[in-house]
């Protein structure tokens, strides 16, 4: 007697009309016909089952702020982080927690459930930290979150940001970040690169830098995040968020720089939605597009994953946790239009970023926890086309959100007419 059966669905991986079983919080069986009782099954009717939506990149201490304690009229990143610091003193840890945990029933309604969250700890109060500690703990039943400690203002310019983030990480943050782009020169970039990653070495944890997120095609610290991890033995435990300097690179000079990411094993999160929206800002015509070169890092065998980013912020006025809003923009972006790069987007917003996150209980297998989403769509292809409706999000085989399908009803010639937006 299984605990719930999901019958006639379709996999990512190109399987159809398979039957998936649940026990005790986890798939046990995938197989055509399955023959066994259930306490509840739920028939697909050939729908696409999807492991859950993760989220590599986010901040979740400034989401939904939009608006305090003024717009950025700019739309630049350092009007943004300009903004941020007129409103870091304003903050206060219920608001902040509030704020979040809002955003966490928007990630499950669109069936995210794993995020990781860059948390500024350039405050020497910490709220921030303090305030997404205690969501991590009250969210942990249904959502996973990651916490990055951030030094938004530098860790070398802001004072006393590198004690604030070993405070930090002694509180409990999961993962050390670092932003040398934004330190006083590119020396210093450098050397907080060196900093953070031999932080991280000696307190066995993982890395994830907003790394070159700049127009500049001089910006070289993706280069030296490289290097570090090489020499630190850090492979597969380090990432290079944004990476958008590479857009604007000199061809030459990227075919040395991506086989150096690819051997260090450092990863690469590009976020779509903000990519394009704040790089370029300095163009007239032709405007940059900004995101980092997608492609061709995955030709490579680099693992990438796309991030949401911003929601309702400084940065960006839009955004509703909706993954595949950002896949769906990170494929027009990179022009990735064939069947096994459209493929690759709904991956980038799937197994990647669970795979950078280090989330090996996540996926549609056998022994792994029974995390699923049942998509309107028959495929990853449909549902980037249509942002599928998530008809049920389940964590560990319990049911914890549900949507009705999305439907439209013509009256044409007196005739009543159901439309099917799936081809």
């Amino acid at each position: 007697m299984l605990d719930l059966i999901i019958k006639n669905c379709n996999l990512a991986d190109g399987q159809a009309g398979v039957d998936v079983g649940v026990q005790n919080g986890r798939i046990v069986s995938i197989r055509p016909a399955l023959q066994a009782e259930a306490g509840q099954v739920v028939d697909a009717q050939g729908q696409l089952l999807s492991a859950p939506f993760v989220d590599a990149h986010f901040h979740m201490d400034s989401t939904l702020s939009y608006g305090l304690p003024r717009v950025n009229q700019s739309g630049t990143l350092l009007e943004g982080i300009a903004l941020w610091g007129e409103l870091k003193p304003l903050l206060t840890q219920e608001a902040l927690v509030e704020r979040a945990l809002a955003y966490c029933d928007w990630a499950v309604a669109n069936g995210l459930l794993a995020i990781r969250s860059h948390v500024d700890v350039c405050d020497s109060r910490l709220l921030a930290t303090e305030a997404l500690l205690h969501v991590r703990e009250r969210v942990k039943p249904y959502l996973d979150l990651q916490l990055v400690a951030f030094p938004q203002d530098g860790v070398l310019r802001s004072p006393g940001a590198m004690d604030n983030l070993k405070r930090a990480l002694d509180m409990g943050l999961d993962v050390v970040g670092g932003i040398p782009h934004f330190e006083c020169t590119m020396a210093d970039g450098a050397e907080s690169v060196r900093l953070l990653c031999e932080l991280a070495a000696e307190r066995g944890l993982r890395v994830d830098m907003h790394c070159d997120e700049t127009d500049d095609p001089m910006s070289r610290h993706i280069e030296t995040l490289a290097y570090h991890t090489q020499r630190l033995g850090l492979q597969g435990r380090v990432t290079g968020s944004h990476l958008t300097s590479m857009h604007s690179m000199d061809n030459y000079y990227v075919s040395k720089l991506i086989p150096l990411i690819r051997e260090a094993g450092v990863s690469a999160i590009a976020n779509p939605l903000i990519n394009i929206t704040i790089q370029g800002r300095h163009d007239t015509y032709p405007k940059r597009r900004g995101m980092t070169r997608v492609p061709e890092l995955m030709a490579a065998g680099v693992t990438v994953a796309f991030g949401h980013d911003c929601v309702m912020d400084p940065w960006y006025s839009l955004g509703s946790g909706d993954m595949l809003e950002v896949a769906h923009m990170g494929l027009h972006v990179g022009q990735m239009t064939g069947q096994d790069a459209m493929r690759a987007c709904f991956e980038a917003v799937t197994s990647a970023p669970a795979k950078i996150l280090g989330l090996d209980e996540t996926g549609i297998e056998v022994g792994k926890r029974a995390d699923m989403v049942l998509l309107q769509a028959r495929n990853p292809v449909e549902a980037l086309r249509l942002r599928a409706t998530r008809l049920n999000v389940w964590r560990a085989g319990k049911q914890i959100a549900s949507t009705p399908p999305a439907t439209a009803t013509l009256s044409l010639d007196g005739r009543p007419q159901t439309v099917d937006f799936r081809a």
